[in-house]
């Protein structure tokens, strides 16, 4: 009887100790500032048989027209565990204003689906503030014609060439 009495009065110590002490929770730690999102993207991921897991954009731009370029991002003899080379820089807004307007328009038509889909990929972002104004330009097998109608093949040359305008215009700081 004394033992469960010891015991019923250490649990009532305990309880009610716990009860009686204040606790403050931790400040949290202080945000870090926000990276704005880049409003164009320029990614190309490797043909399928490539076992690239660390794919990251190509060129993105922002409103500003800085950018950031990273020409080895889809490199194939570059090892997943070497980050890409990152250089800075700014694309001219003649060329950004250009470039929003045509992924707008590309936005609208058939880049088609070849019948071959492992031989890598093309994408082009437009991310503006409003997310419902994003736009999605996909591109499978960027080399690959057959199987397309004419009005395909002709939007895939139209994004393959504003792929490279952008690439082309981007200059370094």
């Amino acid at each position: 009887m004394r033992r469960i009495r010891a015991t019923l009065l250490i649990l009532a110590l305990t309880l009610a100790g716990s009860w009686g002490i204040a606790t403050a929770d931790p400040e949290p730690a202080p945000a870090a500032p926000a990276q704005p999102l880049a409003l164009i993207t320029l990614t190309t991921i490797p043909n399928g048989w490539q076992e690239r897991v660390d794919l990251r954009p190509v060129l993105e731009v922002y409103a500003d027209g800085h950018a950031v370029k990273k020409p080895d991002a889809a490199a194939a003899d570059r090892s997943p565990q070497t980050p890409p080379q990152q250089l800075t820089g700014s694309v001219g807004n003649d060329v950004l204003q250009a470039a929003l307007t045509e992924i707008k328009a590309l936005g609208a038509v058939d880049l088609g689906t070849p019948s071959v889909s492992d031989q890598g990929t093309q994408i082009i972002d437009l991310m503006p503030q409003a997310p419902d104004q994003d736009v999605h330009l996909i591109v499978y097998a960027p080399e690959v014609t057959d199987g397309l109608s004419t009005e395909q093949q002709g939007a895939r040359k139209r994004f393959a060439d504003l792929y490279r305008k952008l690439l082309d215009a981007f200059v370094k700081d």
